[in-house]
């Protein structure tokens, strides 16, 4: 048997990693300012992290619902506390897909409706019912096409008005879009729709997967604009490459024994890896370093030719240049030892580094790609 392959890999064997270093087996080093589609979070094997997980692991073979419980009570008080929702209900769930497939359900389960708004370009995740709400051309649709969804342009006010009515069951928009090339959704766009969806009884869905945990310089994308969804999915840097994910859940929405399943979700490592996640993300002031770090990271990128527009909120950045942007990460990567991530808009490339990237590092980054775009310019 072999794997089913179906990902695309660089010819690269990673052996170790600290921080936003990573070394191959060829002893070649390189920069990470891509994290995995924005899930090292916190830095590839930080101590407290690699400790927490260690002792955990020491433990593994004693099993006590007690004990377990106690360490999802523990994450949910650290969680409500550090993003600003400590009167919410936490369900925890294994990944991104996962939380946007029981925030769905939840949704119909609390209004008893069916019909979904979502927006162009968006996506949600590779579960059936995520795929249903995603618009996105990477994402085969799904074999039974949900026609309860209505995708609508991002930012179109006027056909969210025009689209939401009492059969709605919920409005599911990302905190930033993030696999079309990091797209912002305007502020008040975002105030007008959670206002449609009080007047209505319909319930705001926010998918904070990618955008979500600090990566913005505010907890959530969303707190930017200043708005409170019913229901928040959280998970790739929950638990900085550990499998997790996790529904936040407004207070109003009753919880029903059996509304809602999972098998791993909410494990002994899972939450000690995501309690750890926020320890060091509240210790070392994340938040804060990824506001600063990303502003001078969008300001040193200002000017370099080649770029047609610069993007994003934080460390959440995507440079759409002029032309496809493949042979640009080619040469960043072979020549420059530099990783960094791609969109479905062939042209964009997003930087999703550790919330605790270096000026240093940035530094580093800004002269390879500056070096790279003027010589193609000069070629």
């Amino acid at each position: 048997m072999k794997p089913f392959e179906v990902y695309t890999l660089f010819d690269i064997e990673i052996s170790k990693a600290l921080g936003s270093t990573l070394w191959d087996d060829k002893g070649n080093t390189y920069l990470d300012l891509y994290g995995g589609h924005a899930v090292i979070s916190i830095g590839h094997s930080h101590p407290h992290y690699v400790a927490a997980l260690t002792a955990q692991l020491q433990n593994i073979g004693f099993y006590s619902n007690s004990i377990k419980i106690g360490l999802q009570n523990t994450l949910a008080e650290k969680l409500g506390k550090l993003s600003g929702y400590p009167d919410y209900q936490l369900f925890l769930c294994n990944s991104g897909a996962e939380a946007n497939e029981n925030a769905l359900k939840l949704a119909s389960f609390h209004n008893g409706r069916k019909k979904i708004i979502a927006f162009a370009a968006s996506f949600h995740g590779r579960t059936s019912l995520a795929v249903a709400a995603t618009d996105n051309p990477s994402i085969l649709a799904p074999i039974n096409e949900n026609d309860n969804v209505v995708f609508l342009p991002l930012n179109d006010i006027d056909g969210v008005e025009k689209a939401i009515d009492e059969h709605t069951c919920a409005v599911i928009i990302e905190g930033i879009q993030g696999v079309s090339g990091v797209r912002l959704p305007d502020v008040e766009f975002l105030e007008k729709v959670a206002s449609l969806c009080r007047d209505k009884g319909t319930l705001l869905i926010l998918d904070e997967v990618q955008s979500g945990y600090g990566r913005t310089g505010k907890f959530f994308a969303h707190q930017h604009a200043g708005i409170t969804p019913d229901i928040i999915t959280v998970a790739k840097g929950m638990g900085n490459g550990f499998p997790v994910g996790g529904v936040l859940i407004s207070p109003a929405i009753q919880a029903k024994k059996e509304m809602l399943g999972t098998t791993f979700g909410g494990s002994y490592l899972a939450c000690t890896a995501a309690i750890a996640v926020l320890e060091v993300i509240e210790k070392e002031n994340l938040m804060e370093n990824a506001r600063i770090m990303g502003s001078y990271l969008r300001e040193k990128l200002k000017g370099i030719p080649g770029i047609k527009e610069i993007r994003g909120q934080g460390l959440m950045v995507g440079i759409e240049l002029e032309e496809p942007c493949a042979p640009i990460r080619q040469k960043m990567l072979y020549q420059h030892f530099i990783f960094t991530g791609s969109a479905s808009n062939k042209n964009t490339i997003r930087i999703l580094p550790s919330l605790a990237i270096t000026k240093r590092e940035i530094d580093v980054f800004i002269a390879a790609f500056q070096n790279t775009l003027t010589s193609k310019v000069v070629a």
